[in-house]
């Protein structure tokens, strides 16, 4: 019997914020935070996909923009504005394709 998974915003946000502690620490590796949340992902039923993209996609976007806004407070207060990271076009690109595939991924599911 598959395990049920929840898809309310907390309990998504909180398998994301204990994926990049995962990841901050060393605990995991960015291929193995993607397994699992391939993993997690086939765990929850396709009829809640579609609620379950939209949490995890704002949970995404406050992260982006927390650590955007982390980023430049600590540019700010170094006094290194100029300096901007080359990471924050990477994870925007890396969550624009997150929401890519989520969403034929939710297509696929809801068409078959």
């Amino acid at each position: 019997m598959p395990q049920e998974v929840s898809v309310s915003y907390q309990a998504i946000k909180s398998k994301v914020y204990r994926l990049i502690d995962a990841l901050v620490v060393g605990e995991k590796s960015e291929a193995e935070v993607q397994e699992s949340i391939r993993r997690w992902w086939d765990l929850i039923h396709p009829a809640d996909r579609p609620v379950a993209q939209k949490y995890l996609l704002a949970v995404l976007e406050h992260s982006y923009l927390a650590v955007d806004a982390i980023e430049e407070g600590l540019m700010d207060a170094t006094e290194q504005g100029a300096l901007r990271s080359s990471e924050s076009p990477k994870t925007m690109r890396l969550v624009s394709r997150m929401v890519k595939q989520a969403a034929r991924q939710t297509s696929i599911s809801t068409t078959a």
